[in-house]
């Protein structure tokens, strides 16, 4: 009996692990985003530009996540989710960098990194 609730907790806590890396997987992608919105609007100076730049650029990356990046995605080529993952995220990073907000920048990418690290040596898929 005692073997039996060990292994229940065991799987009880590979899901909480596994949901939590999915959720912050999201989490940083939604950051992503925010991230790509700000980096429009602080480069340019005219209001109806910064506009632009604030909704064209995350705009422009959720729809390339959604085509190629996203787990059901209308492309099935690994190649281009790879690319697309590292433009947005990337994309995000040096944003964020550019406009100064460098130690968010430092913390954005580590914490990605090590999200990435967990979801793929621990075969965490959705």
């Amino acid at each position: 009996m005692r073997a039996l609730l060990s292994m229940r907790e065991e799987l009880a806590v590979a899901e909480i692990w596994k949901w939590t890396n999915l959720t912050l997987a999201f989490v940083l992608e939604l950051t992503a985003l925010g991230a790509l919105a700000l980096w429009g609007w602080k480069i340019a100076d005219a209001t109806p530009v910064k506009l632009l730049a604030a909704v064209g650029m995350p705009l422009v990356a959720a729809v390339a996540w959604g085509l190629y990046a996203a787990p059901n995605a209308t492309s099935d080529h690994p190649l281009l989710a790879v690319a697309t993952k590292i433009a947005v995220f990337g994309g995000a990073a040096i944003g964020l960098w550019v406009v100064n907000y460098r130690g968010f920048a430092i913390v954005f990418v580590a914490v990605l990194i090590g999200n990435l690290l967990a979801i793929k040596l621990g075969h965490l898929n959705a």
